[in-house]
């Protein structure tokens, strides 16, 4: 090789050189494009607090939100954010225990009391693990997104105290084997159903009650067909925040932590809202004459719990992981 050919090759190599690093300062301080994909309508209280997420961060980051699964179909998200095709997603736990079947303990009836039961999980060593799990499939969890507890709504007006007092209620169910079995484990006679026969099946007798979270039971009108709500809150229902694992580690620490306690608080406020419009709901369907009332809850997660430990869901569940979440929780709740 020539002194001119070495030359030029040192050259290349120091154009190169110089060229990563500041192609490296300049992805540093640059301002990352984050795409939010999310299910839910313009008018829900969870699209306010995704919005408030991108107004917070938005001197470092384009958080741009696309509500009602306008983006990337729904139950794509994951695979979505594997391929480099979207950096964020609310994504419900059971499609991540589609990929990791640990997950699945967090789907299953009384494993959650509630939210600050959520929140402990979530918080402590429990989440880390699961997190930890999600990261090997390129996710990065940052926070939980609770949108309502699922309670038990009846025709007939039999008092239901315990597990025992809903043999032979004919249950109506979302499809799939994993929902049928959560209405096995509360005691119930579940049978699938679309969602929108719900209220004629209630009318008409062909079902004794389903099930949904309050702010459900209201926009579907199902007050107008039952005598009693009956409090189980056998299911907390969330999903989660995620960015793709290879996008969070290219943020700059200061971006992250942006980007994670925006999210926090403004999740927090919006899981109080939630809260607020359950407790106004109890009010207005006792006002429009339904019985409402809470059951022995502990009567429900004792057989719940009983029942999945006997059933191949929970073959997946780390050793130990249910009675971490149980300590997490309140004994009698």
């Amino acid at each position: 090789m020539s002194r001119l050919d070495r030359r030029a090759l040192l050259v290349a190599a120091l154009a190169t050189a110089t060229t990563l690093v500041c192609g490296g300062m300049a992805t540093a301080q640059d301002r990352p494009v984050l795409r939010l994909s999310s299910v839910v309508s313009d008018t829900d209280i969870r699209a306010t607090a995704f919005q408030e997420i991108a107004d917070a961060v938005a001197e470092q980051i384009d958080l741009q939100v696309y509500n009602g699964a306008t983006l990337v179909p729904q139950g794509s998200e994951i695979t979505a954010i594997q391929r480099g095709n979207l950096e964020m997603g609310i994504v419900p736990p059971q499609d991540i225990a589609n990929q990791i079947p640990e997950w699945s303990i967090l789907t299953a009836a009384y494993v959650l009391q509630d939210v600050d039961h959520l929140k402990a999980v979530f918080d402590g060593d429990v989440g880390a693990q699961l997190n930890a799990m999600a990261e090997e499939i390129g996710l990065h969890i940052i926070t939980p997104v609770y949108f309502g507890t699922r309670q038990v709504n009846l025709a007939p007006e039999t008092e239901v105290m315990t597990p025992e007092d809903l043999s032979g209620v004919t249950l109506r169910m979302p499809g799939g084997d994993a929902w049928q079995f959560l209405g096995t484990a509360i005691g119930a006679s579940p049978t699938p159903l679309a969602y929108s026969e719900v209220y004629t099946a209630l009318q008409t007798g062909a079902i004794d009650g389903q099930d949904n979270p309050l702010p459900n039971d209201y926009n579907m009108k199902f007050y107008e067909v039952t005598s009693q709500i009956v409090l189980t809150g056998h299911l907390v229902g969330f999903d989660v925040l995620t960015i793709g694992s290879e996008v969070w580690n290219s943020m700059t620490p200061e971006q992250q932590e942006l980007l994670q306690t925006a999210s926090e608080e403004a999740i927090a406020k919006s899981t109080q809202a939630h809260l607020d419009r359950e407790a106004e709901l109890v009010q207005f369907f006792k006002d429009e004459g339904l019985k409402v009332y809470e059951p022995d809850r502990e009567a429900f997660r004792t057989f719940a719990q009983a029942k999945y430990l006997e059933s191949d869901f929970a073959a997946s569940w780390p050793d130990g992981m249910l009675d971490a979440i149980n300590a997490l929780g309140t004994p009698s709740n």
